[in-house]
């Protein structure tokens, strides 16, 4: 009974170890979950700049809101 339930450091070192696997684990897995809500629901699209410059009063063309897009995306890192 004694070995199961023993101090010899073995089951210390389990524990740490599986308690890494499990943060970088959970680290990779929520930046994945992270990126694919991103790629589903963008935070802003040319429907969403549209109704900025109409809520504006403004008729946007198709190079301001190309060029509201870049910015956007230049600023995101992609």
């Amino acid at each position: 009974m004694t070995f199961l339930f023993g101090w010899d450091g073995g089951w210390f070192g389990i524990v740490i170890g599986a308690l890494i696997l499990g943060l970088v684990g959970g680290f990779f897995a929520a930046r994945w979950f992270f990126a694919r809500e991103l790629k589903k629901n963008p935070p802003i699209n040319e429907k969403m700049i549209r109704a900025m410059f109409m809520q504006m009063g403004r008729k946007p063309s198709e190079a301001q809101i190309r060029a509201v897009m870049n910015a956007a995306n230049k600023n995101n890192g992609k």
